[in-house]
Parts: C-alpha cells; sequence; structure tokens
C-alpha cells in the first residue's frame, strides 16, 4: 500500500466526515459537516470546499478516496443512485479531479469501512468477513478472499437489502423494496419500533417520555432507556437485533465468513442488539455457520473516512 497521505471521506446520510490520513493509517487532519438536506449541487460543493480546505492545511496530500451510501459504479467513478441522498448517476469521481486536481476514487461506504476494519480492526486478519453498517440504513460490505467484492459494476453487497419478510413494510428512501432487512433493523426501525412500544406500554420509561413530549423517541433514546434497565426499550431491542439475526443467519450461509462485523451509529448499544442477532443466527444457520462470530466493530464511526483513504493508497499504487 502506498504511503501517501490520502484525503477519506465518509459521506453518510447526515453528516460528512472527512480526515487526512498519513502512511501509518493516522489522522492528521479532518472535518465534520452536516449533509443532510443538501441537494445534490450543494453536496458536491460541500465536498470540493472541504477537500480543498484539507489540501491548503496538508499539501502533501496525493489522492482522495470518497465513502458513499450509494450504489457505485467503480470503473466509471459513478454514484449510481442513493436510498438516503439526492444522488442519481452522479460523475463524482471526476468531478473531483476536475475541481481538485486530486486522483480520485470512490466506493460504497460500507465497502470502505469493511476495508477498514480487514485492515486494521475487528476483522484484521480475516479473509472472509462481512461487515454490517447500522445507521438511518444499514450498508453492506464483503471482504472475499482478502479483496473487498463489489460485483460486476461495483454495486454489489448491497445488504441491507435482503429481504428477511415476504409482505413487510416498504424499505425507505429510494429502495422499491418490501420487507428489506434496512427497514427492519435500522436505526430508523429502533425509533419507529420504540415509539411504538412508547405508546402501548405508557408506565414505561418510554412510555413516559412519549407522555411529556419533550424529546423524539429515536434509536438514540431507545438506547438510553435500554442501557438503563427500561424492560420496554430492551424489548424493543430483542425484536430488532432478533430480526437482524435472520439476516445474519443467510449471510452465515451464502459466504462462510469468519466474522461478522456490525457497525454504525446503531452499535452504540453493544449487547442489546448483538446478543439476540447472535440466538437468532445460531438458531436459523447451518452448522458449523451457525458458529459464526458476530462482534463490534473497533473503528468506530471513523472506519468509513479510514477505509476511504486507505482505497485510494492502494488504487494510486495500482495504478502506478
Amino acid at each position: 500500500m502506498s504511503q501517501a497521505e490520502a484525503i477519506g471521506v465518509d459521506l453518510g446520510g447526515t453528516k460528512m466526515l472527512l480526515g487526512v490520513l498519513d502512511g501509518d493509517s493516522k489522522t492528521v487532519w479532518e472535518s465534520r459537516e452536516r449533509s443532510a438536506g443538501e441537494g445534490e449541487g450543494e453536496l458536491v460543493e460541500l465536498l470540493v470546499r472541504e477537500i480543498s480546505e484539507a489540501q491548503t492545511k496538508r499539501p502533501g496530500i496525493e489522492a482522495v478516496g470518497m465513502g458513499i451510501p450509494a450504489t457505485i459504479d467503480h470503473e466509471k467513478g459513478l454514484a449510481v443512485a442513493a436510498v438516503n441522498l439526492p444522488i442519481e448517476n452522479l460523475p463524482i469521481r471526476d468531478l473531483v479531479v476536475e475541481r481538485t486536481g486530486l486522483p480520485a476514487f470512490v466506493d460504497n461506504d460500507a465497502n470502505v469501512a469493511a476495508l477498514a476494519e480487514h485492515l486494521f480492526g475487528a476483522a484484521r486478519g480475516a479473509e472472509n468477513a462481512v461487515m454490517l453498517t447500522i445507521g438511518t440504513g444499514i450498508g453492506g460490505g464483503l471482504i472475499l478472499g482478502g479483496e473487498i467484492y463489489r460485483g460486476s459494476t461495483g454495486a454489489g453487497a448491497e445488504l441491507g437489502h435482503v429481504a428477511i419478510q415476504l409482505d413487510g413494510p416498504a424499505c425507505q428512501g429510494n429502495c422499491p423494496g418490501h420487507g428489506c432487512v434496512e427497514t427492519l433493523a435500522s436505526g430508523s426501525a429502533l425509533g419507529r419500533e420504540g415509539r411504538a412500544a412508547a405508546e402501548s406500554n405508557p408506565d414505561s420509561a418510554l412510555g413516559k417520555l412519549l407522555a411529556e413530549g419533550r424529546v423524539e423517541i429515536d434509536g438514540k433514546v431507545v438506547t438510553v432507556a435500554a442501557q438503563e434497565g427500561d424492560e420496554t426499550a430492551i424489548g424493543v431491542f430483542d425484536l430488532v437485533g432478533s430480526r437482524l439475526g435472520v439476516a445474519l443467519a443467510s449471510f452465515a450461509n451464502i459466504f462462510e465468513p469468519e466474522v461478522i462485523v456490525i457497525g454504525g451509529g446503531v452499535i452504540a448499544a453493544g449487547e442489546l442488539l448483538l446478543a439476540p442477532a447472535r440466538r437468532e443466527l445460531e438458531a436459523r444457520a447451518l452448522r458449523p455457520m451457525n458458529r459464526t462470530p458476530v462482534v463490534a466493530a473497533e473503528l468506530g464511526e471513523d472506519a468509513g473516512m479510514i477505509g476511504a483513504a486507505a482505497m485510494a493508497r492502494i488504487e494510486l499504487e495500482q495504478e502506478g
């Protein structure tokens, strides 16, 4: 892998994290900006502005890697379509090259997070690993044979859009599916199920919070209530974690990974989410895949940024 300084960009559904990483993958400069509510043009302007500022601060930067929550045509550098961002057939690589003068590379955000965990985190040393990033939606990343698996054009590994319920609810954003694990086990689902549970259990901590009306019952509120021992909130995690485990059983059967890594904002709940997911995987997957380890990501919210920079250095070296 090249030892060049590189920018890593993790463009999420609500925020953008940009960092400059040195040859040892240590962050030497970073910025965090809100991306929610931005249109396609505004997102590009935000991205270019932050990259340009990083270039000013760190003039030795040699490449930029971008992780975007969208289906990607990796060869063409296109962000084809996103569920939770206003992106469609956006030539993001060429725009960044033109506007910044830097070699640029783009991939799905969960792919680069999986690469980071493979190189530096919870999947370190694993030749075959599955990663899910659970936040507003659910992203999927695959490491197969020690490399990112992208599919035919780069749009593969959309694991969040595997259906686990035939006649389930419509998926969120631009996904045409129903019963996807994203709509049933994401942070959005956690908030939705938390609100329903609060309405059904007015004497619970969640129910009292709902009645007070001072906070919105979202995934973070459900997590705090569960960590403080509210049985209703714990029950919400049992439901959502079990749904997640149904999907994990299928991933274990298909890929037989050495490890399944769960990252994203929802992993702040830790074992509240992972324990029911493991239970369901063990009950549903074939042997020996039913014993596949399911672990929390180690790199936290920086995984996408770290992986995007690593991808840029790898591809820069391959091009050279």
